[in-house]
């Protein structure tokens, strides 16, 4: 079979790959090297719910060649509604499971890493060094202060999201550069966790803001990510609105950034 090749990247893609991502290498901002980018890149989701689901369908299908997906739950009645890789016959599986199954129908190229535990101060090291980019779909506080708390001190990439009710929000952070981190924005862990689990939530947020979780995953894979660089994304589902936020960094903030 005939293959089709770029010098900076050691990858080969066969006329069925160039033909399957066709309408993206169209695009004169990604092409042919912005496609091999992307199947090259590695990228880590923590959560596999209501942000995770679309984010994980729209990354595998977009090419991206290393994802790692990790999450200690089991699928149950109450996430179908939003969490859109699984059914009934999912219901007491684990969800990393379940996921890794779809995506592999979707792409059976990509390289999907699992990991069935919660992250923890104990395992958070070893999980992210494979990954260059972290997209962080928790639920709680506690974990979002972890992840960003690491990724800071390994100069990782993070894109975090959360939802509630109609509204969502998210933050791009890359800790390669000097830039706020989460703790600049909300430097102690709120008394009260606002999420889906205490104020439910409109499936239709989740794969808004999940989808543009992925939409800006390819951005930074492509360096094409400018306009976020320092500023949080709110988005109000009654209104259909978006605004941005700028971002600044706190002086007193623990971790120095």
């Amino acid at each position: 079979m005939a293959r089709l090749e770029v010098n900076k990247f050691k990858m080969k893609f066969s006329q069925n790959d160039f033909k399957r991502f066709e309408k993206q290498i169209l695009i004169k901002k990604i092409g042919l090297t912005g496609q091999k980018k992307i199947a090259s890149s590695k990228v880590l989701i923590v959560g596999v719910g209501g942000l995770g689901c679309p984010l994980l369908i729209y990354l595998a299908s977009a090419g991206v060649g290393n994802i790692g997906i990790i999450d200690h739950d089991k699928v149950e009645l109450s996430n179908l509604s939003r969490q859109i890789l699984f059914n009934k016959k999912d219901i007491g599986k684990f969800k990393v499971t379940q996921a890794k199954k779809v995506v592999k129908k979707i792409n059976n190229k990509i390289k999907i890493t699992t990991y069935k535990d919660k992250l923890t101060n104990n395992n958070i090291a070893k999980v992210m060094k494979k990954f260059d980019i972290i997209c962080d779909g928790t639920d709680n506080f506690k974990t979002r202060y972890l992840i960003n708390d690491h990724c800071v001190a390994e100069k990782k990439i993070l894109i975090s999201a959360a939802i509630s009710k109609f509204d969502g929000h998210f933050f791009f952070f890359n800790f390669k550069k000097k830039n706020p981190c989460f703790r600049c924005y909300m430097p102690e862990i709120p008394t009260q966790d606002n999420n889906c689990e205490t104020e439910g939530i409109l499936s239709t947020v989740a794969g808004v803001m999940g989808s543009l979780q992925s939409n800006l995953v390819l951005k930074t894979i492509l360096n094409i990510n400018k306009d976020l660089f320092c500023k949080m994304i709110v988005f109000n589902g009654l209104n259909n609105e978006f605004r941005k936020v700028k971002l600044k960094r706190n002086p007193i903030c623990i971790n120095k950034c």
